[in-house]
């Protein structure tokens, strides 16, 4: 596509600067819009960003060793390439990469300027609000609680 921009990173048309979403823009712009709402570039730019937003893919290569029996009965080239691409919606990738997400990673998201948590849902599809659960076995829990535990019947 040709956009006729001699700046860098415009999502816009015929700019002749850096960074803007307009058409016909030779100067570049002190605010930039973040969760619906203006923002300064500055706020925006100085902002520390949490890691996980950088690791949204909407596909990951599955190892024949990792394939269930159903992926393999619906990706029989697996034969030959041992194993396949595997497709997520965005949403489920944003859902992925939200699972390894470290609490001071979330505390960072949170404090992003003007951060909407119903935006950031409406987007990612992830509810901040819910409680992030973390799976474990009960060996991860007995080393997390620093106990032996027994289950009784």
């Amino acid at each position: 596509m040709i956009d006729f921009n001699t700046g860098n990173y415009n999502t816009g048309d015929f700019n002749a600067t850096d960074r803007e979403t307009g058409f016909f823009n030779s100067t570049s712009s002190k605010t930039i819009r973040a969760f619906n709402k203006e923002c300064s570039m500055e706020d925006w730019k100085n902002a520390e960003k949490p890691g996980f937003i950088y690791d949204i893919n909407i596909t990951e290569w599955i190892d024949e060793s990792e394939m269930t029996d159903v992926e393999k009965e619906e990706n029989e080239s697996y034969k030959t390439t041992n194993g396949y691409l595997k497709k997520y919606t965005y949403k489920e990738a944003w859902a992925n990469a939200y699972k390894k997400a470290s609490e001071s990673d979330i505390e960072l998201l949170k404090a992003l300027p003007n951060f909407d948590a119903e935006v950031f849902r409406d987007i990612s599809g992830i509810d901040i609000t819910v409680i992030k659960v973390e799976e474990m076995t009960m060996e991860e829990v007995c080393k997390a609680l620093g106990k032996d535990i027994k289950i009784k019947k």
